[in-house]
């Protein structure tokens, strides 16, 4: 599915490290880019958040492209939909293959998002963070919410008609907005830990191969990698876990 100028993003092979997107979420831009040229060829794509961004702006992006890196540039616009439109065509010209706005901006904000990205990028709505639980969103909308991935449904619906490419959201709800979606939409699944891992701040988490089970193109890690004593050996070993989670998969 595309709209508004956008390429869906792919996985870059049939290897599940290809589809793992690694978190900077580093303060300094000298950590998170030790800590690619640590992994090295083994992982394509990273995520520059807010933080990193905020410190390091567009030249941390343009140092991760000239490593041959993709990029998730997970900023959640959310915005009048002109200054998100004009954002959006901003960060798209840095060579973000992936970008998020917020789905809770609206139908207009997102179609302008879907306007202003141009060719190579994928604009993503995000759904519902996964730090949320039913109370904790309900608080936030202001009424009682029963079920997480009945909301995250509506949104990842809106984003859908916007001409956006995919959607950001829960492995939880992977498989229920993939129907929603389509075949060929981008669901990016943020959350994820290694099997018997600790949550932290997280209240939906899966494993790497529960999510691409449940229909996720890509999944994205963070400090089971960045905080692990050995990095590369850490997102080696979940990148394996994955594929073989999809092979038991398809032989069951």
């Amino acid at each position: 599915m595309s709209g508004g100028g956008i390429v869906v993003a792919r996985p870059p092979s049939s290897v599940e490290g290809g589809r793992i997107i690694v978190a900077l979420d580093f303060p300094s831009p000298s950590t998170a880019l030790a800590l690619v040229d640590r992994l090295g060829d083994g992982c394509r794509f990273y995520k520059v958040g807010m933080e990193l961004y905020a410190t390091a702006g567009p030249a941390v992006v343009a140092e991760l492209r000239e490593k041959g890196k993709q990029v998730f540039l997970d900023l959640k616009f959310h915005d009048i939909p002109n200054t998100v439109a004009r954002a959006v065509a901003r960060a798209s010209r840095l060579g973000a293959s992936l970008l998020t706005v917020h789905a809770m901006g609206g139908s207009a904000m997102l179609r302008a998002a879907a306007a202003g990205a141009g060719p190579g990028t994928t604009v993503l709505g995000v759904t519902v963070l996964t730090s949320h639980d039913a109370e904790s969103l309900g608080g936030v909308l202001g009424r009682s919410v029963q079920n997480v991935g009945a909301e995250a449904r509506r949104y990842a619906a809106a984003v859908r008609d916007a001409g956006l490419g995919g959607v950001v959201c829960s492995a939880a709800e992977a498989a229920l907005l993939r129907p929603v979606l389509g075949a060929e939409a981008a669901i990016v699944t943020p959350g994820i830990r290694p099997p018997g891992a600790d949550a932290g701040d997280q209240k939906r988490v899966r494993t790497p191969a529960e999510a691409f089970a449940a229909g996720a193109s890509h999944v994205v890690v963070g400090r089971p990698v960045t905080q692990a004593l050995d990095p590369a050996q850490a997102f080696a070993d979940l990148a394996g876990s994955a594929e073989t989670g999809r092979a038991e998969a398809g032989s069951s």
